[in-house]
């Protein structure tokens, strides 16, 4: 009994709150609960997720640097091979014996070639392309500096690291050298790279070598894995068969996390993905990528340590989001529950304004939540709902006008703006008579559109409207527009809207006749009546228009430079708020056959 007496009595505090505190408590459950079991539910997914992620962002930057780098020493490949095709080139780089005869450095085909390889030298990423031949030094053209800037006598490269590479390795042809294969006035003057290809030629029948150097430089190198460079990414390096550094975005840190040629190799043969490894006392994320044609390897290091920080701040600003959110929910959770029981209130106060009698009263509520005090209300307004009723249907009548001016003032002023430029053009050509009839015309115009307040003028004030307008724009296009007036005198008085028919002219002269070829064309205007209302037919011998133009014309939906299509479809709205839906425009078209518009007013 006791506890029964507890239940109603919590039922009866319940039910005697206020329908805000209600909701409120609702929703704010409805928010809170489902965000905490998928914080407790991904918080430990989160580092999977973030490492996921952060491998996946790794492998797209490399897969934008591989092509980069690849387009780099394909270009120097690329002039290897055009010196390699050169008619002189070819000459004394032969695998065949020659004599001395052909070593004309003085020759025009020699200035050819000499010229050729200087047009590969862009300065930017091609530095300078050397020769070193393997001649006698009193041979004249190594003496002569008139050539020698681009032949150069062996003994130049000798006691190279490259040049050492060479001697020690016969089967070698090519090699990529980085900046510490060079000799310091090679890497001052030249350049801090180079691609060195080795050649045999012969002379007097004795074989000798003859290595072409294209120089470059490093920095396009470090610059593509810099600017490609992902966050989490630590370091990216550029590494040679010989265990060389060949670029990086951080010289400093691809010593400290550097890895040797052998171990990339085999962790690429094995994995060909991230791999972790310890480095420097932590764990570290590598991935290696091979560079196209030369014997290099792209190395990527990614630290776990900086991943697993990553996490925790995210784990760290998911849980401040997740307890900003509660505290938003709680305010949208209190917002919401007013917003319903203001809406409770107004569909309370809707339904009165919805019968067609008087209401009933309905029973008085035993609790006093907004609900309770809402019926009580509504009692009160059964008392005022005829009077409210027939202050609507004042205010409808009073809206319907209002939208009738207001539609009527949409008309596009862009006529005036052209005319006034016609004008401006005339009196500077010196055409006063021609000016003073515009500007009377476009006056008269004006009077009988805006001289009386009424909104209702006559069929013959609108036809003189008319052949105004088009007076003007015959002014302005020279003529191209006839106008042909057939209605009976006892269709002169009939009342009609002011400016109905100058946007449907103005529409068969902008998009009818005017888009013809050539221009010009002529409309007819005529009339008759159909019982107690008017018909007047306005056609033009214009382009005429499409099927999915003509659907659009009366829908508002279509689309016009000048405004024209706006100004035809509130001239049909006018009409229909004015006479009634049955009324308005009817719009028959076909493409290059012209246009017909039927006006349908009250007689």
């Amino acid at each position: 009994m006791e506890m029964k007496k507890l239940i109603d009595s919590m039922k009866s505090f319940y039910h005697n709150k206020k329908l805000h505190t209600k909701f409120a408590v609702t929703h704010l459950f409805i928010t809170t609960v489902p965000m905490a079991f998928l914080f407790f539910f991904f918080h430990g997914k989160l580092y999977d997720m973030v490492l996921a992620d952060t491998l996946r962002r790794e492998q797209s930057a490399s897969a934008m640097i591989i092509p980069q780098i690849n387009s780099l020493t394909n270009q120097i490949i690329d002039i290897q091979k055009q010196l390699d095709g050169h008619p002189f080139y070819r000459q004394f780089s032969g695998s065949h014996e020659r004599g001395t005869y052909d070593l004309d450095f003085y020759s025009p085909q020699a200035d050819l070639f000499q010229n050729f390889a200087e047009d590969m030298v862009d300065g930017k990423f091609i530095s300078n392309i050397r020769i070193y031949i393997d001649l006698p030094e009193t041979f004249p053209a190594l003496s002569d500096e008139s050539v020698n800037q681009l032949f150069q006598p062996l003994k130049e490269a000798k006691g190279t690291y490259w040049h050492g590479i060479f001697q020690g390795d016969r089967s070698l042809n090519s090699l990529f050298c980085p900046t510490f294969y060079l000799s310091p006035t090679e890497a001052r003057q030249l350049g801090d790279m180079a691609y060195i290809s080795r050649k045999t030629f012969y002379f007097d029948n004795v074989s000798h070598d003859c290595y072409t150097a294209i120089y470059f430089y490093r920095f396009p190198f470090d610059d593509i894995l810099k600017n490609n460079l992902t966050a989490d990414t630590k370091v990216a390096y550029i590494i040679n068969a010989r265990d060389s550094t060949v670029a990086a975005s951080d010289d400093k840190l691809s010593g400290i996390y550097h890895f040797s040629y052998g171990q990339v190799h085999d962790f690429f043969m094995s994995s060909n993905s991230l791999i972790v490894k310890q480095s420097i006392s932590q764990n570290v994320y590598a991935a290696f990528y091979p560079i196209g044609k030369a014997d290099w390897f792209m190395v990527a290091v990614i630290p776990v340590k900086a991943i697993t920080h990553k996490s925790f701040l995210i784990l760290l600003g998911f849980f401040f989001i997740y307890l900003l959110c509660i505290l938003v929910a709680f305010l949208i959770a209190n917002r919401l529950s007013r917003s319903i029981t203001n809406r409770i209130s107004s569909v309370i106060s809707q339904m009165a304004s919805v019968r067609t009698e008087p209401p009933s009263a309905i029973e008085t509520s035993k609790y006093n939540d907004e609900i309770g005090n809402l019926i009580d209300t509504y009692n009160y307004m059964v008392q005022s709902m005829n009077r409210l009723m027939e202050q609507k249907k004042q205010a409808a009548e009073e809206l319907r006008i209002q939208e009738f001016h207001s539609l009527q003032a949409q008309i596009n002023p862009h006529f005036l703006y052209n005319t006034m430029d016609m004008i401006n053009w005339l009196a500077r050509g010196g055409q006063n008579e021609k000016v003073s009839d515009a500007i009377v015309n476009l006056s008269r115009f004006y009077k009988l559109t805006l001289s009386r307040k009424q909104s209702i003028s006559t069929l013959s004030d609108e036809l003189e409207h008319i052949k105004i307008y088009i007076r003007l724009q015959n002014m302005r296009y020279h003529d191209i527009i006839y106008l042909i007036c057939d209605l009976p005198d006892f269709m002169m008085d009939c009342p009609i809207p002011k400016l109905t028919l100058q946007p449907i002219v103005e529409n068969s002269i902008l998009h009818g006749l005017l888009e013809k070829t050539p221009k010009g064309g002529t409309i007819v205007i005529t009339g008759w009546t159909d019982r107690d209302d008017a018909v007047i037919l306005i056609s033009d011998d214009g382009v005429g228009m499409d099927s999915q133009t003509l659907d659009q014309i009366l829908t508002g939906t279509g689309t016009s430079k000048s405004g024209t299509n706006i100004a035809v479809f509130n001239t049909h709205r006018r009409l229909q708020i004015l006479y009634g839906e049955q009324y308005g425009l009817v719009y028959r078209s076909s493409s290059g056959k012209g246009t017909e518009v039927e006006i349908h007013v009250k007689g």
